[in-house]
């Protein structure tokens, strides 16, 4: 393929409803969604899940924005590409900046499946005809307010629940959750909301029968996650800590983790996603696939992705309508029984409703 036309969008979209992390509450959801197109004519997507505001990482809209515009883009305009994993090789020279390569490469992997007429799961040698999902929740008002929550998503059938921690709403909200949901896989969400020196409240979780905990510690840290590990029997699962193969690798060496959360914005696209599947399966280490508020763009390629054999744990891939009032996708990212069917028509397998993103576009820029 030769990219000829790219074009990017500012979206925002409203949320159904607050979610908050211990590191912001978001009401909006602002973000960047991609359109490439060859020389055939053959469109394809792909969406930045960086936040307005560097709450989860470094990246930005602002600067993927930069990024795209003055150096990834450049990099692959009218360039011959015979298959999306040689974009990687194409960013070599660009450092981190993982949200902005990942927008781009899942534009062209969305392309090359339309071409070779699979669907991107079949595309990424994905092999299930559906997959299960769970739900993350936000840190609510109140815990009664959560049990609610929570009893309204297991009644969905969702197969595990997520629930978001930091200091002061933890403990107490877990056992709760325990005493009146004793048979659902249950969560923590740490968002690296603790130290090493929590490690004495932190092993209380393990009265729990917590599925996981999920980056306890710093953003960036591999050592005292392995140190924590040690101390607990709840599996810890690295989020943040984890932007490559190499992180992956060294991580499993030194017994920071027993799980591992791929979330392909943050890893770089979907090549790079797929070789540490490849290399936690190897290795013995189950991966899921986490969830950064996307929409329907981003939600179609966490869906093909999560059909790869390694996935054996219930990502966060919820359904639209978790979400939003409407999505930009038709038909929109739907849940049943805790289950989401993956398409089978060529490319992500939804169509992308131009209306709908017209109405939730601030700015637009083409490049050609």
């Amino acid at each position: 393929m030769k990219i000829t036309e790219i074009t990017i969008r500012h979206l925002q979209m409203e949320l159904k409803a607050p979610f908050t992390t211990s590191f912001g509450t978001f009401t909006t959801r602002d973000f960047l969604l991609l359109e490439a197109k060859d020389e055939s004519g053959t469109v394809g997507w792909g969406e930045s899940v960086a936040f307005h505001s560097p709450w989860y990482n470094e990246e930005t809209l602002k600067t993927n924005w930069h990024m795209l515009e003055d150096y990834l883009i450049p990099l692959i305009l009218h360039k011959e590409i015979n298959h999306p994993d040689e974009v990687n090789k194409l960013f070599e020279t660009i450092r981190k900046n993982n949200m902005a390569k990942s927008t781009i490469e899942g534009a062209i992997w969305d392309i090359y499946a339309q071409q070779t007429n699979q669907s991107l799961a079949a595309a990424l040698g994905g092999t299930k005809d559906k997959i299960e999902v769970g739900i993350s929740i936000g840190i609510q008002k109140s815990i009664d307010d959560l049990v609610a929550l929570v009893d309204g998503y297991v009644k969905e059938g969702y197969k595990r629940i997520k629930v978001k921690i930091k200091p002061g709403w933890d403990i107490d909200v877990m056992r709760t959750l325990r005493e009146n949901f004793p048979d659902v896989a249950i969560m923590a969400d740490a968002n690296s909301a603790y130290r090493l020196e929590d490690a004495a409240l932190l092993k209380q979780l393990d009265a729990f029968n917590l599925t996981m905990v999920e980056q306890p510690l710093a953003s960036d840290d591999i050592i005292d996650h392995a140190t924590l590990q040690k101390q607990m029997d709840t599996p810890i699962c690295l989020d943040e800590s984890i932007h490559s193969l190499e992180d992956a690798r060294k991580a499993i060496e030194l017994g920071s983790t027993k799980i591992i959360n791929i979330k392909i914005g943050r890893v770089g696209g979907l090549t790079e996603a797929k070789r540490i599947h490849d290399y936690c399966e190897a290795k013995g280490i189950p991966v899921w696939c986490g969830g950064m508020l996307e929409s329907g763009i981003g939600r179609a390629h966490n869906v093909a992705l999560t059909t790869l054999s390694n996935f054996t744990l219930p990502g966060d891939t919820a359904g639209s309508s978790r979400y939003w009032e409407k999505d930009i996708i038709e038909p929109e990212v739907i849940v049943n029984d805790g289950y989401i069917e993956v398409p089978q028509t060529a490319g992500i397998g939804y169509e992308v409703n131009r209306d709908t993103v017209e109405s939730y576009t601030v700015d637009k820029k083409i490049y050609k």
